[in-house]
């Protein structure tokens, strides 16, 4: 198949970029004091070939600080620092989204800033364990159940958040409805056992995803917000249940009213999840009618075959081969082999090292 869509021009929203390739999130711990730094810049300098970036799960709260040095975006400090990111990238020819990422109950208190505290939609320990620097690993923390006064002020989190995203210099921003996070924890029966209407039935489980996405929105324009989400996926103790199909049914109707930039699912099946049925990628396509984002396990030419005209993504997302193959567009735009060596020892340690220090290709 003639390799003509991929790296060609693309748009999402208002955002106009150099080919159909994304960047996925990936956590990198590399944000010291929960600041981006001069190092995160250079990373997201040297991957700039995508025609855009989305940035590793960033917090838009002290609450939000689930994981040992993850970046935040609520005070002026993370503001200037992700200034440094935005202009490296934007410098290089690519355009970048922050993901706004709530960790929720996927936390633990010693990973957080003082006067922080675990929330969730209900007051259920996801089972696992977690890095602490200080500790090592520890089982999460129980969280607090989100109070209705909780529910708003971690909205208007997310929502200045997003509009100290857009003073940072970023094209749009990506909330992160997946990987078992806040928003996720929202959505699942196993996590959210609320009893008024934020909990229950399908409706009121989508509920606070659903006014966080129109809050953000409002703050910063429907042309620069999207979500990502991840049908099937069990991350972050997220089990399968069987109301999974006619929520996300649901859901991405309700997100196509909303009529964000875009949507982002993730199939975790490459990592041992459960595949998203092709037929549920398929009527997310029929619900949504702007750019869906598709990421999983992808290669050159699967990424070709699913955006071609009526198929199912208009954007493909790479995520792991970004890490030790910072030029992976010019690689496969060039037919290049690419670099088989990932240190995933170093995916989450601070420093450069399995970071920046990953060559381009050498002929």
């Amino acid at each position: 198949m003639d390799k003509i869509i991929l790296f060609s021009e693309a748009k999402t929203g208002s955002v106009s970029m150099a080919n159909h390739i994304v960047m996925a999130p990936m956590t990198r711990s590399r944000a010291i004091g929960n600041i981006p730094n001069d190092l995160m810049a250079e990373y997201y300098r040297q991957r700039s070939g995508a025609g855009l970036i989305v940035t590793e799960g960033t917090s838009p709260s002290p609450n939000g600080l689930g994981y040992s040095r993850i970046p935040g975006i609520y005070s002026q400090a993370q503001v200037e620092g992700w200034k440094k990111v935005t202009s490296a990238v934007h410098q290089a020819g690519s355009k970048i989204f922050v993901q706004l990422m709530h960790t929720g109950r996927i936390s633990h208190i010693a990973n957080m800033p003082e006067g922080a505290q675990v929330v969730s939609a209900s007051a259920v320990q996801a089972k696992g364990q977690m890095w602490t620097d200080t500790l090592q690993m520890q089982d999460h923390t129980v969280p607090k159940a989100m109070t209705a006064e909780d529910l708003v002020s971690t909205k208007n989190e997310f929502v200045t958040a997003a509009k100290n995203a857009i003073e940072a210099g970023f094209d749009g921003v990506e909330l992160h409805g997946a990987n078992g996070y806040l928003l996720e924890q929202f959505l699942s029966p196993f996590s959210n056992i609320r009893t008024d209407n934020y909990g229950g039935n399908i409706e009121n489980r989508c509920r606070f995803v659903l006014e966080v996405v129109a809050a953000v929105t409002e703050a910063i324009g429907k042309d620069r917000t999207g979500i990502r989400l991840s049908p099937y996926g069990v991350a972050s103790d997220m089990p399968h249940y069987p109301e999974i199909d006619a929520e996300y049914d649901y859901l991405t109707k309700e997100l196509n009213a909303l009529d964000i930039a875009y949507l982002h699912l993730v199939d975790h099946s490459g990592m041992g999840a459960p595949a998203v049925p092709h037929e549920i990628k398929v009527k997310i396509r029929n619900n949504f009618k702007n750019t869906i984002i598709q990421c999983g396990n992808y290669n050159l030419e699967r990424a070709e075959a699913d955006i071609q005209p009526g198929q199912i993504a208009d954007l493909i997302a790479f995520g792991r081969p970004f890490i030790n193959n910072p030029d992976l567009v010019d690689r496969m735009k060039n037919n290049h082999a690419l670099s088989t060596d990932l240190k995933m020892n170093l995916f989450y340690t601070p420093g450069a090292e399995g970071y920046t220090d990953y060559p381009v290709f050498a002929g």
